[in-house]
């Protein structure tokens, strides 16, 4: 006669029968919903915003970067410039939306490096109130000068500035904007004693550039590029260590006089914190397969920008160590935080 089964092992046993295959269903279920979110996503049209009027390098980048998903998504990628604040407007309204997908944000070097280490206040945490997507592209800036100004390489201009100290002045699309710390940190390698003039976008800081109210702005090429080919600006440096692929003939800072200049610009893709993984994969696959489109990559490239795909992962480190490195920028231009 075989022995009786011990009562208490059976139902141990069975309770740990019961939870693998509970335990096994949870896990497939979770695999299906993952899938489901992965194909059904989107749906309907998304939202991009743009913490800058129309106009400006951000403005052109995103354009151009929702006018590609809108083709590769099957639904349309729409544009919503929301500029002031220094981007932190546009960027407060990026983190308080639903984290599903539908809307998304342009960062830039102002809203994720420079804000939070010149700005005591901001309704937003550039690490904690955001899913990064991917970095988009980076820019040089150029050494655009109004054609008034008597300087015709970056040498002859640190003279006149030193020769007439206060009175040339350099506008930028905001206080705090990467374009405002490179004229500072200008300022502060040069000798010189150029006044800050900042405004509510690029758009209108080149206006006035144009129109000779301001002497010049380190800019972007995307946002100067036609009216340099109209004669209506003259670019005399570029801010990179080595010359733009865009512009070769450009010297750079570090050869005109300013040995160990360099800074650039740059846009990323981001959402509110909290989208689904699947959804954020979906995202970060469809923006990198842009990036590196060839024809999409050629007409960046006309236009300035260098495209710069990455992961989600890469993204939010790079986030961390451009903060860090614009907060020892920041301390070294002697700006003080608002």
């Amino acid at each position: 006669m075989l022995p009786m089964p011990n009562a208490r092992n059976v139902i141990g046993k069975s309770h740990t029968a019961r939870a693998a295959l509970l335990g096994c269903m949870l896990a497939c279920s979770s695999c299906t919903i993952a899938a489901g979110a992965a194909v059904s996503y989107p749906t309907k049209p998304l939202r991009l915003i743009v913490p800058y009027p129309p106009g400006g390098g951000s403005d052109i980048m995103g354009r151009a970067i929702a006018e590609r998903l809108s083709q590769q998504l099957g639904y349309q990628v729409i544009v919503d410039n929301r500029g002031g604040a220094s981007t932190a407007i546009g960027a407060d309204l990026a983190a308080r939306a639903p984290a599903d997908g539908y809307t998304l944000l342009v960062g830039t070097i102002t809203t994720l490096a420079v804000n939070p280490n010149l700005r005591a206040k901001l309704p937003y945490d550039p690490v904690r109130s955001f899913d990064p997507i991917t970095l988009l592209a980076s820019q040089p800036y150029y050494v655009a000068l109004n054609p008034s100004v008597p300087s015709r390489s970056v040498k002859e201009l640190i003279a006149y500035a030193k020769a007439k100290p206060g009175e040339l002045n350099f506008g930028s699309p905001g206080v705090g904007s990467g374009s405002h710390l490179t004229g500072e940190l200008f300022n502060s390698m040069a000798g010189t004693k150029m006044v800050h003039v900042g405004y509510k976008g690029a758009g209108p800081a080149v206006i006035d550039l144009v129109a000779g109210h301001t002497s010049l702005m380190f800019a972007t090429l995307s946002t100067v590029h036609s009216l340099f080919q109209a004669g209506k600006l003259v670019l005399i440096g570029v801010t990179t260590s080595k010359r733009s692929r865009a512009m070769s003939d450009v010297p750079t800072l570090a050869e005109s006089g300013l040995p160990g200049f360099s800074m650039r610009s740059w846009n990323g893709l981001l959402g509110p914190r909290g989208i689904a993984k699947p959804v954020l994969q979906k995202l970060n696959a469809e923006a990198v397969i842009a990036l590196k489109n060839a024809e999409f990559t050629k007409r960046l490239l006309t236009i300035g920008f260098e495209p710069e795909p990455t992961t989600p992962e890469e993204f939010a480190q790079f986030i961390k160590d451009e903060m860090a490195l614009h907060a020892r920028i920041i301390k070294t231009a002697g700006l003080k935080v608002e």
